[in-house]
């Protein structure tokens, strides 16, 4: 499901206008980032958790080539599921 066909699942499940809907998704989504760049985590019960993880710089090779590189460190988003939606689709 794509932005635009879940903003029309919005506005038919809530009662509001895609436009809404549409907004309240890129509020969601440019909040969510700008917490997480900001180093904190977001826990929302029941749906699930947002978090950053350093991960460090390390060695790695080249699939293709077999060339050593060095892979630099990076902050990677991690997302762990609630518990409610874990019920919900099992």
């Amino acid at each position: 499901m794509n932005k635009k066909v879940f903003a029309d699942y919005i506005s038919e499940k809530h009662s509001c206008t895609r436009k809404e809907a549409r907004h309240i998704i890129d509020m969601f989504t440019s909040s969510v980032t700008s917490v997480l760049a900001e180093g904190k985590q977001i826990s929302l019960i029941g749906f699930g958790n947002f978090s950053v993880s350093k991960i460090e710089a390390r060695d790695g090779r080249n699939p293709r080539t077999g060339e050593p590189l060095k892979i630099p460190a990076y902050n990677q988003v991690k997302f762990k599921v609630g518990q409610k939606i874990k019920n919900s689709v099992n």
